[in-house]
């Protein structure tokens, strides 16, 4: 653990232990595994979960009903992940993304079976929000869920999907109407990747190491119990689990630009130029201040707006907006002098800048891109 949790005051005793106790876990379990992830992406994903589980960290992924969601330990655990590897930190962040509606409003018994299992690492969630042509506008959604007797038919497609053909269920979101004021109206449900009607039609290969992919339902029939919530509370739950995990993107931004500053200060130290080391060289020591200063900055912004939503503030949609905005754009930037720094190394694939430089580059996108994170913080000032 480096000292920023140690010494900053966002912090409880507990918080500095859990970190103690995931570094470790990183160092010895996560970092030894990292190199294999793009061997068999499905499997780390899995071997990841159950490492989690078996380390007691799935926990506070997992929202339990009734109780306050620790943000900062989610971001605490998020952070360090990311230092080592981006699956492992997939891994844990959609054990999250998956169930948060679904602890906040589903059916008691079909609620606490599902959170259970996520919990024991025995099912890995999924969150199906994203369309063809739906992506940042969510009320443009175009599947369908329609009711007939004890169930729902689902008709529709999703793409971008997170644990594509990995996850044992989603939480799908869907129209169910239209809504008075002319707008869908948007209902959530748990789909079980067994589902009659349900498949992965496509898997989709990134740039980085990812299980992502298209979800097709035809004619899938969900029986009624499992709707998240009332008839029209999708859009509800859908944003209020991205405004709870929003700030969590920028700790995982932070992990990973951590990981470029260290490697970045371990290179120019060693690697001789001009008859002294890269470090001696005072273009390269400006790169390493830039890096280390947005680096503060972007983890300030993150524990600062986690710090808030723990503290149950009224408000901090704009934080979580900052928090998001600024630490992933951050991260891209110290990613990319990290690069820079190595030269000819940065570039040559396998080595950690090379694939921090992939990895970092979807974090601006996913759960809203930079440019609505913008919207919504200029949002937040005009209602001030």
């Amino acid at each position: 653990m480096d000292s920023f949790i140690a010494t900053t005051p966002f912090f409880s005793v507990e918080h500095r232990t859990l970190a103690e106790r995931v570094a470790d876990l990183a160092e010895r379990e996560v970092e030894v595994r990292a190199g294999d992830d793009e061997q068999d992406v499905d499997e780390a994903v899995r071997s990841y979960v159950m490492l989690l589980f078996e380390a007691d960290l799935l926990s506070y992924a997992v929202a339990e009903p009734g109780q306050a969601f620790d943000l900062r330990s989610f971001c605490i655990i998020r952070e360090t992940l990311s230092y080592s590897s981006s699956l492992a930190d997939l891994a844990f962040t959609m054990q999250g993304l998956g169930t948060y509606a679904i602890s906040l409003a589903a059916t008691e018994h079909v609620r606490d079976f599902w959170l259970a299992r996520a919990a024991n690492g025995k099912a890995i969630g999924a969150f199906a929000l994203t369309e063809p042509d739906a992506g940042s506008d969510v009320a443009a959604l175009k599947t369908t869920a329609r009711r007939e007797d004890d169930a729902y038919i689902i008709d529709g497609r999703k793409r971008f999907i997170s644990n594509a053909g990995v996850a044992d269920f989603y939480t799908v979101f869907a129209r169910t109407g239209t809504r008075e004021d002319g707008r869908s109206e948007i209902s959530a449900f748990i789909v079980s990747a067994r589902m009659p009607g349900f498949s992965v039609s496509e898997r989709t290969e990134m740039m980085a190491p990812h299980p992502i992919g298209e979800l097709e339902f035809k004619g899938c029939k969900v029986p009624a119990e499992d709707m998240i919530g009332k008839q029209g509370d999708g859009l509800r739950l859908s944003l209020q689990t991205l405004d709870m995990f929003r700030a969590s993107v920028g700790a995982a931004a932070c992990g990973m630009a951590r990981r470029a500053l260290d490697e970045s200060i371990l290179h120019a130290k060693s690697r001789e130029q001009f008859g002294r080391p890269l470090s001696g060289h005072q273009l390269i020591q400006e790169k390493l201040a830039d890096m280390a200063t947005e680096l503060d900055a972007a983890r300030l912004l993150v524990y600062r707006a986690a710090y808030s939503k723990d503290a149950s503030a009224e408000h901090s949609t704009r934080e979580a907006s900052e928090a998001k905005l600024f630490a992933t754009e951050a991260a891209g930037r110290i990613i990319d002098q990290a690069v820079q720094i190595h030269g000819g190394t940065g570039l040559v694939r396998g080595t950690v800048v090379e694939r921090l430089y992939r990895d970092v580059r979807a974090l601006r996108i996913y759960e809203g891109t930079s440019e609505i994170q913008k919207l919504v913080i200029a949002n937040q000032l005009l209602k001030e």
